[in-house]
């Protein structure tokens, strides 16, 4: 059995020199609050503070990273312990779960999923062993020991990770219980929601219609008219904003926008209430919604979140069988530039705007996306997101947009994840990689090393309270 070893100088530049550079500098931050400003967390596990069922409700059935490897290589999901929409029985033995995903690790080599699984098995739990099937019984046992102690209850392991802020995410539709939960209970921890209006806003996410009358139901406005619309996704803009929000959050297939006349709009309002929206005209009303959205967050303060270029639910057979956020998501080619002028026409050059831009498209780093954020005071570019929240997509995203954006036009790192013990092991990572980048500056001479010493601080706590509006 191999020993579990986190190196103290991984990831770091491997010139000797550079290195030295890289680890005065992570000396800085490494143990910086973390702040996590977006990601999918669920806010029951803080409201109840109850202890999690076991290693595989906690790693790998909320984890589509780590299940949608294993699909790749035939594992079928059920022997995951993943629910199907009609029920139809799966594994619950968590044992057999867990013996099951063991004996595949071998297949999360070279992945940022290692590396972050490593840091969770090493640093959380203590393990001094790697995980193998062989030592597969040993973890799930332990691990499980461990998760009915105190010291691992939600709230003391948020405590124990230092976090300062974690933001959820949830729809319009979620009535918040949980999060006025937290905020009754008295824990000092800042827990809060992030507005996510994909469900009332996209035609084509399933149930649209009804969606739409249910906000206006749970709003008292008349969700069938455009006004009555707009008011109603306005209400709950402050109803999230009462129980602590400070960004919006739109998953669109690309970053279309539009700026449409009065008549035009509630035509095409009217096809899609009725189900009659063509693709292109699907399309066309989620960009008009992102350039009312961006109307919306000048009006009220709401930070704004465009996460454009992810092919939903790519595969039709597992979409059927297991719903949404399955793994299958792909990334596709995302264009910029065209999409967003008429967003940017109408508020681009607000200064009291802040539009936060992220990509799955890389080849847009410094064609499109950093020129635009080196240029509208209303834009900031995203760190690297989903299939590129990895060393290399860290290293490409900083010498890409560096020199037209810098650094200051980006807006630190969020984890985007529903793997809550992983969320120290991403935030590591990120703070490890630009400490890197940043020690290559300095030794080139572009940097002195006290400027990189306040950039690294920058990059991993103060850009991104600035940027949501966290105080």
């Amino acid at each position: 059995m191999s020993e579990l070893i986190l190196h103290p100088d991984r990831l770091f530049p491997a010139e000797e020199s550079v290195r030295g550079i890289a680890r005065r500098l992570y000396a800085e931050v490494k143990d910086l609050p973390i702040v996590s400003p977006h990601g999918h967390t669920d806010p029951s596990w803080f409201a109840d503070n109850q202890p999690f069922d076991s290693a595989a409700d906690l790693l790998i059935k909320p984890d589509h990273y780590v299940f949608r490897m294993l699909y790749s290589l035939g594992v079928p999901l059920e022997s995951l312990g993943v629910p199907t929409v009609d029920g139809t029985e799966v594994e619950t033995d968590g044992r057999k779960i867990w013996q099951t995903f063991a004996k595949h690790y071998t297949a999360f080599r070279g992945t940022p999923s290692r590396m972050w699984l490593d840091h969770v098995f090493k640093d959380v739990f203590g393990f001094e062993k790697a995980l193998s099937a062989a030592t597969a019984d040993d973890y799930y046992d332990g691990i499980n020991a461990a998760l009915q102690t105190p010291e691992f209850l939600p709230r003391a392991l948020f405590d124990r990770f230092k976090i300062e802020w974690l933001a959820t995410t949830e729809s319009p539709l979620n009535d918040l219980r949980h999060h006025q939960k937290i905020r009754e209970s008295g824990w000092k921890g800042n827990v809060i929601t992030a507005y996510r209006p994909d469900p009332v806003v996209d035609p084509d996410f399933e149930g649209f219609a009804s969606n739409v009358a249910y906000l206006g139901k749970i709003t008292g406005e008349d969700t069938s008219s455009w006004e009555g619309y707009l008011a109603a996704l306005r209400n709950r803009r402050e109803y999230f904003k009462a129980h602590g929000a400070t960004s919006t959050d739109h998953g669109h297939p690309t970053a279309i926008t539009a700026d449409l006349s009065r008549p035009e709009i509630e035509t095409l309002f009217a096809k899609a209430l009725a189900g009659k929206c063509s693709a292109a005209e699907a399309e066309l009303f989620r960009g008009q919604i992102l350039t009312e959205m961006a109307g919306m967050s000048l009006e009220d303060g709401l930070v704004m979140q465009i996460h454009p270029g992810s092919f939903r639910n790519h595969n039709p057979k597992l979409f059927a069988r297991y719903g949404r956020d399955k793994g299958a998501d792909i990334p596709s080619q995302t264009e910029y530039v065209n999409a967003l002028k008429p967003l940017l026409d109408k508020y681009g050059n607000e200064p009291n705007l802040t539009i936060i831009l992220f990509t799955l498209d890389e080849t847009v780093y410094s064609r499109e996306l950093a020129p635009l954020a080196g240029h509208y005071p209303a834009l900031k570019l995203g760190p690297s997101w989903w299939f590129h929240d990895s060393p290399e997509g860290m290293r490409r995203f900083r010498e890409q947009v560096t020199e037209t954006a810098g650094f200051y036009n980006t807006v630190g790192f969020n984890d985007d994840t529903r793997a809550f013990l992983s969320i120290p092991a991403r935030h590591d990572v990120a703070r490890r990689m630009d400490c890197g980048f940043l020690a290559k500056l300095v030794s080139e001479h572009r940097l002195q090393e006290d400027e990189a010493r306040e950039v690294a601080i920058d990059l991993t706590y103060n850009l991104v309270k600035q940027a949501y509006k966290l105080d």
